[in-house]
């Protein structure tokens, strides 16, 4: 059996980009972390996660990408603009009038994730 010990970032700004990483989530920046480390690594927030620097940026559509959801007591409307204010940019609009529906953003770097309904929402 295997486990998935962390999820990665290639990235130009591991820091800066962790750190937003870190108030989209919550998790928490490992007791060890230097602004100039080359690798930080973020714990909590579900899954942790790593930011590696690489030379070069990113130049096509990610492969694999995060789907976040609120958590009890927020909607993926709240999270949508949460997620705008610490620095996310709308790449596409997929809600529908219904409720369903799915918002894809990009963080600093550009790297694509969606938003989706909260459990609750199901409801």
């Amino acid at each position: 059996m295997i486990v998935v010990q962390y999820v990665t970032f290639d990235c130009a700004q591991p820091y800066e980009l962790a750190a937003f990483w870190r108030d989209a989530t919550g998790g928490e920046f490992h007791p060890e972390t230097k602004k100039e480390d080359d690798e930080i690594l973020l714990q909590g927030g579900g899954v942790d996660l790593l930011f590696i620097k690489v030379p070069e940026g990113k130049t096509v559509k990610n492969r694999l990408h995060l789907d976040l959801a609120g958590s009890a007591g927020t909607t993926r409307d709240e999270e949508v603009e949460r997620l705008l204010g610490i620095g996310a940019k709308v790449f596409a609009d997929r809600r529908n009038p219904d409720g369903t529906g799915w918002v894809t953003m990009l963080d600093p770097e550009g790297n694509e994730f969606c938003v989706c309904r909260a459990a609750h929402e199901y409801a």
